[in-house]
């Protein structure tokens, strides 16, 4: 039994019965513990008593999800944390971690930090951290600032999407950057595309005519993100920063990322489940803009790779890159003037099941790939990240519920587009636990806006 004393499992609040899923094996008929929002016994047999007794037998109880890549803010007017939260309590995602690339607002300095801290608290249904980032003219300047009101990481980007909202950060002022974060004992994820590169390929491929779904994939091959992922890891080195790639859609990648790991270089990477789950023949060739995402979804063959380098823990941890962009920008027949971009907060836990089931992995890597190792990475697991004593009983139950996935039937999201419709899902979310509150019920979102609160990282002498 995993418990802090004999005192600590009496008077619990709350007991969930069921498979209970810890990073290292599955407690078959086990119970979790729950007292004042914290886990206090994990554990088999002879249960605790309780106030509350929920009975999921047969079902998974799994940690939390911590959703490394969200963008909540992206387009104004749109969706922002009151949805982009509700999508994640109905997906058994209980953190999610908000990029600085908001439409209106690069989120570069303490002021904004602080006031996005704000806003989510007033809005989100479940926990949420934030990313800050650094303006390419004002550079490393604000990064102790940043720090100070709480950011868990820092985002840059090799690629320029946008000057001022998504802008490039050139090599020099990269490498002050990492140099700076690394003084917090911050990791710093880049968006790892060749700026030069891509903007010469989209040229190339615009001039032979070619603006239908092959388009994307063409204007990005594959060495555009690796060339890029040498300059992230290689400054990484050279500052003594965590450098962090923060998705990657080709097997190539992951080699690169382990090879360092096995030079005693702290660097880590990122796998959407975009790229686990669709691919360019059948995917992107049906839905167009709406599979267009930076990097691009790659051919079926790529994919298998993502699988085999997972399997062999070559993949810290898995996310959605979510942003809820209005169907207008994801419909038009010219590839290149969709958004780049997809939600994907309420199917993240179910399809990364269905993939780990049907390749026989067990669903201890779902643990560790959604919880564990984005609360480790993100200085998080001082309360999240796991089915452990202390922490913050953050749970999703997981039950074979076989069926269609039916983004709009939910009513949990502001789209009732996915690039995941129609996918049968084996399992699904019937309860979702924030601190020990029941946010989902298997198809209502109980939380209401609020609910969430900011989570900062530990720092210096706190870790």
């Amino acid at each position: 039994m995993d418990k802090g004393s004999e005192d600590m499992i009496t008077g619990c609040d709350l007991l969930l019965k069921g498979n209970v899923v810890l990073t290292d094996k599955v407690i078959e008929n086990g119970y979790v513990a729950i007292r004042d929002g914290s886990v206090v016994a994990v554990g088999a047999g002879a249960v605790p008593d309780a106030k509350e007794v929920e009975d999921y037998s047969g079902s998974y109880i799994l940690p939390g999800a911590i959703d490394a890549q969200v963008h909540s803010r992206s387009q104004k007017g749109q969706e922002g944390f009151a949805w982009s939260t509700r999508s994640a309590a109905a997906g058994g995602v209980t953190t999610v971690v908000d990029m600085p690339y908001d439409d209106g607002q690069l989120i570069c300095d303490g002021v904004s930090v602080r006031d996005k801290a704000a806003e989510g608290e007033r809005e989100a249904r479940v926990d949420f951290a934030l990313y800050g980032t650094c303006h390419p003219e004002v550079g490393p300047a604000k990064v102790g600032e940043m720090v100070e009101a709480g950011v868990c990481s820092f985002k840059f980007s090799t690629f320029g999407t946008h000057p001022e909202r998504f802008p490039r950060i050139p090599p020099q002022t990269l490498y002050a950057c990492f140099a700076e974060v690394a003084r917090y004992g911050l990791a710093a994820g880049v968006h790892n595309e060749n700026h030069e590169m891509v903007m010469a390929e989209i040229e190339k491929i615009k001039a032979a005519g070619i603006t239908d779904y092959r388009a994307h994939g063409m204007s990005r091959p594959e060495i555009t993100e690796t060339l890029a992922m040498a300059e992230i890891y290689e400054t990484g080195v050279a500052t003594g920063c965590p450098a962090h790639v923060v998705h990657c859609s080709v097997g190539r990648g992951y080699e690169m990322c382990a090879a360092y790991q096995k030079q005693g270089y702290e660097t880590s990477i990122e796998c959407c489940i975009h790229y686990l789950t669709l691919n360019e023949e059948e995917h992107v060739a049906k839905l167009g803009g709406k599979a267009k995402i930076n990097p691009p979804v790659r051919p079926a063959a790529e994919v298998e790779k993502l699988w085999t380098h997972l399997a062999a823990g070559n993949v810290t941890m898995i996310s959605t890159d979510h942003v809820s962009w209005s169907e207008d920008r994801k419909t038009d027949p010219d590839m290149f003037k969709n958004a780049s971009g997809v939600p994907g907060l309420e199917a993240i836990y179910a399809l990364l099941l269905k993939g780990l089931k049907e390749r026989g992995l067990p669903f201890t890597w779902a643990a560790r790939l959604l919880a564990e190792n984005p609360a480790n990475h993100f200085r998080l697991s001082h309360r999240k990240g796991a089915i452990r004593v202390g922490r913050d009983a953050d749970i999703v139950v997981m039950a074979q519920k076989p069926g269609p996935y039916d983004a709009a039937a939910s009513g949990h999201n502001i789209v009732g587009w996915s690039p995941y419709q129609g996918i049968n899902l084996p399992y699904r979310p019937v309860a979702t636990y924030v601190r020990g509150q029941k946010v989902f019920d298997g198809v209502d979102v109980l939380a209401e806006p609020g609910n969430g609160t900011f989570v900062a990282p530990l720092r210096g002498s706190q870790a």
